[in-house]
């Protein structure tokens, strides 16, 4: 009883010490994560508002949920330029006043096909019904909540994307054109020099004798900050340390494939007998034996021939029904395959011309012909596709309305009866091999042509995966994790080299994901942005294609190019500034000729350059050598002129200016358009330059 009230007694002391010392775990765990810093509860801002980190990764997992084939790293990005564009949008909105209206709204929502084309809401002329729609929409809204809320946010979107429409229309609208420039364009196109020219290459000295240092490739960047700007970086080196099974391990696995292929004695621990089982030729069920001891499932498929593994493509194509092959090695596996049938024009390759009308299916909605105007276009097609076969390609990329074959000149490879609708099948695999033809579907009318038809087999294959043993894993991570020490207390690439290992290097930006022939390894790329990570740094990661040991080289906060990569993109100009100092000592001399009995270099004439397109023949784009030769008067020697390719001096033979036009409205009209085409790309990075943007997603 002493005892415990003494424990009453010091009950509340004993309380507070425990609430201070998980007080103090808390705190102390906060801020060792810097949970009580701004950055850590937002991923980031722009002109002040902040991006949350919880709504941010909350659509980064809904993105990931609908998306297909993105990695997190690549929709995490994808979101991040989302909300930068949100916020830069959203702000000049608001500047402007501009919004959508409830009816603007409708009328953007009556262009979508599954409401305009909806029987639900057509009225008796079967047209599309407004007051249907808002009847279906308060229905909604007072019946099913949850559907009503889906609804509202596409209400959303959709008036986002109006809103950015109508923006975008607006800046669009500004960008002209005017008949001064029109002129010019005309002039820069049209108008011809004759030139005479000596030039002494920059490729006649070597790199080797005109170097250039570190300090000379920041500086040069610092002098022009906006052509060198760039995010945050780091260059980085590592080695890989491939986790690759041995020859031991492939013989071994090479040995169980082999006692695959005859019948083997088990025992049986049911019967206490052994039981002699066949093997995979005899096999009575060839599908259960592949099963049971295949890595890849049974697989039905039939397989053309330009399909098979390359190496062994003819022998597993002209195998006897019922033999089997192997094993051989293909993708890593160890393999045996059996011919299980063969089919005669099992897939094809077909090219097709599509020609869509008003009211079919064509996923191109600006179509606006009539079925009689399509059908008449498409037996155009087909008659100059009869006349020229090899044509075909280039009709079909500068006619059809199928975005989806457009690039490859209308081409689909490996179709398989069934694939396509119905008309269009049936022509592709009732007609030979070069048949040309039109049919009609409900997405238009096509011109077919058939490319070639394949013959197909159906193999039954084992594959086993050859990969490292227990004892070959283990030596290759000793390999790994002595090269990581040995590189903590000795120079990275001398011991690299000793290990007979290659060394990488990389330049990175921190929403890199991917590292030069190694793929994607975020984890290294989050390290070397770290905060607790240092130049010099190194570290080990280990995954299952093998060991990644990298070193932090430098960390770029210049908001410059890297040194790294300004030794590929700047030291070439500041190289050829000093070789253009040392050319130019050996061209003296006041005429061509002279410099040309200098120099060693002959004279040359260049005829009928334009400005539009400076190429001197022979040598290259030459814009600055070109634009002198204009601007000197005829027979005129220009002095010593640094080109791109080497130091020139030149002499004006002649300048043919081309006759006047009564208009320029073509030059207009070209220019108009090129301004206009590249209003999305130049707005959306106008507006970021101009942003205060803070990036915090390295910290996350």
């Amino acid at each position: 009883m002493a005892v415990l009230s003494k424990i009453r007694q010091r009950s509340i002391l004993l309380i507070g010490v425990i609430g201070f010392c998980l007080l103090a775990f808390v705190i102390g765990d906060i801020i060792q994560s810097g949970g009580f810093s701004q950055t850590s509860r937002n991923i980031g801002s722009v002109n002040g508002e902040n991006i949350l980190a919880q709504e941010f990764l909350q659509k980064v997992a809904n993105m990931e949920k609908n998306g297909q084939g993105m990695s997190n790293t690549q929709v995490a990005n994808s979101v991040w330029e989302q909300e930068v564009k949100r916020i830069l949008f959203g702000e000049e909105f608001e500047k402007l006043g501009l919004k959508i209206g409830k009816d603007q709204l409708v009328n953007v929502m009556k262009q979508n096909p599954s409401f305009a084309q909806n029987p639900q809401f057509l009225n008796a002329a079967g047209l599309f019904d407004v007051n249907k729609f808002n009847e279906y929409l308060a229905t909604i809204k007072a019946s099913q909540p949850e559907q009503w809320n889906a609804w509202l946010e596409y209400e959303k979107q959709v008036e986002t994307m109006a809103t950015e429409q109508m923006y975008y229309t607006m800046v669009k609208a500004g960008m002209i054109a005017t008949k001064a420039e029109g002129k010019m364009a005309y002039e820069r196109e049209n108008n011809k020099v004759d030139f005479d020219y000596v030039t002494v290459g920059y490729a006649t000295i070597k790199d080797e004798e005109v170097k250039v240092s570190d300090a000379e490739l920041l500086d040069y960047m610092k002098k022009h900050p906006k052509k060198y700007k760039s995010d945050k970086s780091r260059d980085i080196e590592f080695v890989f340390i491939e986790n690759k099974p041995s020859a031991e391990d492939e013989a071994e696995m090479k040995a169980t494939i082999n006692g695959l292929l005859t019948g083997r004695v088990v025992f049986n621990e049911k019967t206490g007998k052994n039981d002699t089982l066949p093997g995979f030729k005899a096999a009575a069920n060839t599908e259960e034996f592949v099963n049971a001891n295949s890595d890849i499932k049974y697989d039905t498929t039939y397989i053309a021939k330009k399909d098979l593994p390359l190496e062994n493509q003819e022998a597993l194509f002209n195998l006897p029904q019922g033999e089997v092959f192997g094993p051989y090695v293909f993708n890593g596996y160890s393999c045996l395959s059996k011919m299980m049938g063969r089919k005669a024009g099992a897939s094809a390759k077909v090219s097709h011309i599509l020609i869509g009308y008003e009211g079919s299916k064509t996923p191109n909605l600006a179509v606006k012909r009539t079925k009689e105007e399509a059908q008449a276009k498409a037996n155009e097609l087909l008659a100059q596709a009869q006349a020229n076969p090899g044509m075909f390609a280039m009709l079909a990329m500068t006619n059809t309305d199928d975005a989806g074959s457009k690039q490859t000149g209308g081409s689909y490879d490996n179709v398989v009866p069934g694939q396509m609708v119905k008309a269009f099948d049936n022509f592709l695999f009732s007609n030979p091999v070069g048949k040309i033809g039109v049919v009609e579907t409900e997405f238009g009318f096509h011109v077919i042509k058939v490319d070639a038809k394949y013959d197909a087999v159906r193999l039954a294959t084992i594959a086993r995966k050859i990969e490292p043993s227990e004892t070959t894993a283990d030596a290759i991570y000793t390999t790994a994790a002595k090269f990581e020490a040995d590189a903590n207390e000795k120079d990275f690439e001398s011991v690299a080299k000793a290990m007979n290992l290659t060394v990488t290097p990389a330049t990175v930006k921190v929403t890199d994901e991917y590292l030069p022939s190694v793929g994607a390894q975020r984890a290294v790329i989050s390290w070397a942005f770290g905060k607790k990570t240092n130049e010099g740094d190194i570290r080990k990661f280990d995954n299952v294609q093998g060991h990644i040991i990298a070193r932090v080289k430098a960390k770029n906060e210049t908001g410059l190019l890297s040194i790294e990569e300004a030794k590929n993109i700047v030291a070439p100009i500041l190289r050829n500034e000093k070789k253009a100092a040392l050319i130019k000592a050996k061209m003296t001399g006041a005429t061509l000729e002279a410099v040309s009995q200098k120099s060693g270099a002959s004279v040359l004439t260049a005829t009928a350059v334009s400005l539009e397109n400076p190429f001197i023949p022979a040598v290259g784009a030459e814009p600055k050598v070109v634009g002198k030769a204009f601007g000197l008067g005829a027979g005129k020697t220009s002095s010593l002129i640094e080109g791109q390719s080497g130091v020139y001096i030149i002499r004006t033979k002649n300048v043919a200016k081309a006759a006047a036009l009564p208009n320029y409205a073509p030059y207009i009209t070209k220019l108009k358009s090129q301004n206009q085409g590249s209003v999305y790309g130049k707005l959306i990075e106008a507006l970021k330059s101009a942003a205060d943007i803070e990036d915090n997603r390295s910290e996350f």
